[in-house]
């Protein structure tokens, strides 16, 4: 098990990765996420900083379509734990509406 530390260190280089993957300097990231170079050189040095400052690295690294993924509902313990789970999901999942065939297909 890792510790805090450790967890952190790996979110700092998990995002030095991706900004070097982009062909970003520290400067031009820091700066794109809106927030000091001493922020954005200490995130990923030691992944210190704000959870404010974590989202707009991962929007400056077009990662914030993941940051939904770091609390995962838990698995269900019950039947009726996944039933709850499978109807909440369905609630908020968008509707589709249903369309008429057109006067094409009917023919």
């Amino acid at each position: 098990m890792k510790t805090l530390q450790e967890l952190a260190a790996d979110i700092g280089q998990q995002v030095r990765h991706r900004r070097l993957a982009m062909a970003l300097t520290q400067v031009d990231a820091a700066a794109r996420a809106g927030v000091p170079y001493r922020t954005w050189r200490r995130l990923e040095a030691e992944g210190k900083a704000s959870i404010d400052d974590l989202v707009r690295a991962a929007v400056a690294l077009r990662c914030e379509q993941t940051l939904d993924r770091l609390f995962p509902e838990p698995p269900a313990i019950s039947m009726d734990a996944l039933i709850r789970q499978q109807r909440a999901a369905e609630a908020a999942a968008p509707k589709r509406r249903l369309r008429a065939p057109s006067a094409k297909s009917r023919l």
